[in-house]
């Protein structure tokens, strides 16, 4: 057998999940009256509902006389560790960029993690059947961004036979623009002919890495990652070397190995597989399993350092404990600990904190709210702050992360969207008008970001796109305001009235529906003015038995923007929380009383 082992590496929504699909369906990996769907890789409940990979996946296919291992990677730069890791796994990567789009923030980002590691990427041209597809002027922007990224001589020869054209949703692929084709398989002997075969030499001492992790509630925590040399045997005694350096003895008790979507257990896994193991309860990511006790380790893998912190606390509010099922602060510490273990790209400070609170640091506002979210559904409830950047200090200077992004906007929004990013420090690359919708790319500090998305979405009535990516570090930029809007807060407990509400909408939108049990210090809504407003959303219209035509005004309350956790992420300021339980998320001031508020010094006034 022949192990050839690649990666799928693209910008989100380039279509990495279904040239997967594609690649699954025709090498006959299903039954034929199996139901499949699409995007099958996203197996897991949030990456079905944003349609997004969120966690790296690895598959296999039988091809002729080949085995061909794939990767399917995540493509938003929150979740970079996850692709950073699993390069380190196989021989080449399929670099798939939109016809029209070309290459963007996250692809310059995954490109740049596989061109260091010394692969040569085969590329991938997909969604060429767009009406605005350009697909040569995407070659050449590629060339230009190989040479960007200091690519060698032989990984810039992209046009000797390493292009290929695709419509990967029809699961068709050819390697001329002008070829007829109904199939895919230009792309497999495009692989077969630009990938070495993995080294398969079975006779040498086994040595593989962690990579990946994965768990069973029968089996426990497993490994994976690809044999280097040897064989990986069911009963296999094996030294683990921990990533600082320490050994420990261990014992394989499962292998497995993919096909399709199925994994199979096998006697030993071979050298140049992707295999999974069992029966090392403390494996970790990095780690290097090997038969001799005095191997030399394989070389670390490094993932980039957190730009993003956020704290997460016990739920103090005064509807603790109502809804959720773990709520004590040890609970929420064995939760963080255990998703450290499988989640890399996160840092967890628990000695810095008083034993309620932690703080949690990620790649980004998706990276931690996507953790926030999956323990909501595992039925934690907590409150989040909001996030904050972390600072370095470069020669006694503060410096800040800034991230690239790129936004489609329609032409009459553009003054407003370049002015509000002016505001928050963005500096303007490039920018073009073609057809009604102009193309910007910026350089924003981190922290300029933050609340911008929803602001975004307003300002281009729902019409613009936009993408951003941690590019690099410079100097802090001075302060930056994050949103120019108060908030309503409730000066007292008990149930929302549609009376109040709609006497108080003019003065902003309203965040919560009548009958909605609220208490005091909980934010109802936002004010137009830019000040803290408390106010009583409880009070009903006072009845009396005297009726007169025309007195009695009809209620008609505008609809709520129903927020999203991102959205109230974004939302909140430094004295602000998200209070997060399995059924509500509610947004609520550090502290609760006008008086507490006005003491630390936190109530903003108009």
């Amino acid at each position: 057998m022949k192990y050839i082992n690649v990666a799928i590496i693209a910008h989100v929504d380039h279509g990495k999940t279904t040239l997967v699909d594609a690649l699954l369906k025709q090498t006959n990996t299903f039954r034929e009256n199996e139901e499949v769907g699409t995007t099958i890789m996203d197996s897991n409940d949030q990456e079905k509902e944003r349609g997004i990979t969120i966690y790296a996946k690895n598959t296999a296919v039988q091809y002729g006389d080949y085995k061909i291992n794939i990767v399917d990677t995540p493509g938003h730069a929150d979740f970079g560790s996850e692709v950073e890791r699993v390069l380190r796994m196989v021989d080449s990567v399929c670099l798939v960029v939109d016809a029209y789009e070309g290459p963007m923030p996250q692809t310059k980002f995954v490109l740049k993690k596989a061109l260091q590691l010394g692969l040569k990427p085969i590329v991938v041209i997909n969604k060429i059947d767009k009406p605005t597809a350009q697909p040569e002027a995407v070659v050449d922007m590629l060339f230009d961004l190989f040479v960007q990224l200091g690519a060698t001589d032989e990984q810039l020869d992209i046009t000797d036979g390493r292009i290929v054209y695709a419509i990967a949703r029809d699961g068709i692929a050819k390697r001329n623009m002008s070829d007829e084709a109904t199939d895919i398989s230009a792309l497999f002997e495009t692989i077969i002919e630009q990938v070495a075969v993995a080294q398969n030499d079975e006779t040498k001492p086994l040595r593989m890495q962690i990579a990946n992790l994965a768990y069973d509630s029968y089996i426990g925590r497993m490994g994976i990652g690809r044999v280097v040399d040897g064989q990986a045997k069911v009963g296999q005694q094996v030294t683990i070397i921990a990533n600082d350096g320490t050994r420990r003895t261990g014992k394989i008790s499962k292998v497995l190995t993919s096909l399709g979507l199925k994994k199979m257990e096998v006697d030993a896994g071979v050298a140049g597989d992707i295999i999974t193991i069992a029966g090392i309860p403390d494996i970790y990511v990095g780690e290097t399993v090997c038969a001799d006790p005095d191997a030399i380790p394989m070389p670390a893998i490094t993932v980039d350092e957190p730009t993003l912190t956020m704290e997460f606390m016990v739920n103090d509010s005064p509807f603790a404990g109502k809804e959720g099922k773990f709520v004590t602060s040890r609970q929420i510490r064995d939760r963080l600990e255990k998703e450290m273990e499988m989640n890399v790209g996160l840092k967890i400070d628990f000695d810095g904190s008083d034993g309620n609170s932690y703080r949690v640091s990620g790649r980004g506002e998706l990276h931690l709210s996507v953790l926030v979210e999956t323990m909501r559904r595992e039925g934690f409830e907590l409150q989040v702050g909001a996030p904050q950047v972390i600072y370095h200090m470069v020669d006694g200077k503060k410096h800040e992360p800034i991230e690239a992004v790129v936004m489609w906007v329609p032409e009459e929004s553009s003054g407003t969207i370049f002015e509000r990013l002016g505001k928050r420090k963005g500096i303007c690359k490039n920018m073009n008008t073609e057809n009604g919708i102009t193309a910007m790319e910026f350089d924003v500090p981190t922290r300029g970001l933050l609340g911008f998305r929803s602001r975004f979405i307003i300002e281009t009535k729902g019409e613009g796109i936009i993408y951003s990516s941690f590019d690099h570090y410079e100097e802090y930029k001075g302060p930056i305001e994050k949103r120019d809007v108060g908030s309503m807060i409730s000066g007292c407990g008990g149930s929302t009235m549609a009376f109040s509400l709609f006497n108080l909408q003019d003065r902003g939108p309203i965040l919560v529906e009548p009958a909605t049990e609220i208490y005091e210090g909980m934010i109802i809504g936002e004010h137009l003015k830019g000040s803290d407003l408390v106010v009583n959303p409880t009070k009903n219209k006072q009845l009396t038995n005297m009726r007169a035509s025309g007195t009695d005004e009809a209620i008609r309350l505008t609809p709520i923007r129903q927020m999203t956790l991102e959205d109230c992420l974004d939302y909140i300021g430094d004295d602000e929380y998200v209070e997060v339980t399995p059924k509500s998320l509610r947004l609520r001031k550090k502290w609760l009383t006008e008086g507490e508020r006005k003491k630390n010094g936190s109530q903003k006034n108009g």
